[in-house]
């Protein structure tokens, strides 16, 4: 499954009410760190089953990210069954951010 990138008002729809968990990450174009974990996260989304993988550009849809308070980016966020199960802030070895993802399915 490809990483999808999605919009404040998509939100709901692909995290919330998502029958699978979801790895939602807040980045910006010109972040350093985020730049490092997209392709992590595109690897990520080939080799994992089981959870969807989408990326929110702040600077473009930024009412989530002020409702849930990321104050620093690249933050992840793990949902199952709509609700925040774990949170990483910044960037992650890809084998360290694909164990923080098991370690939350």
């Amino acid at each position: 499954m490809s990483v999808l990138h999605i919009t404040d008002d998509e939100y709901e729809n692909a995290v919330l009410k998502s029958d699978l968990p979801v790895l939602v990450d807040f980045w910006a174009p010109w972040c350093g760190p985020c730049k490092m974990v997209g392709p992590i996260l595109e690897e990520l989304a080939d080799e994992l089953s089981g959870i969807k993988i989408c990326k929110i550009d702040i600077d473009q849809n930024s009412a989530w990210a002020s409702k849930l308070g990321v104050m620093s980016i690249p933050t992840m966020l793990i949902y199952k069954d709509g609700e925040v199960v774990a949170k990483q802030v910044g960037a992650l070895p890809k084998e360290e951010l694909k164990s923080f993802i098991q370690a939350h399915l």
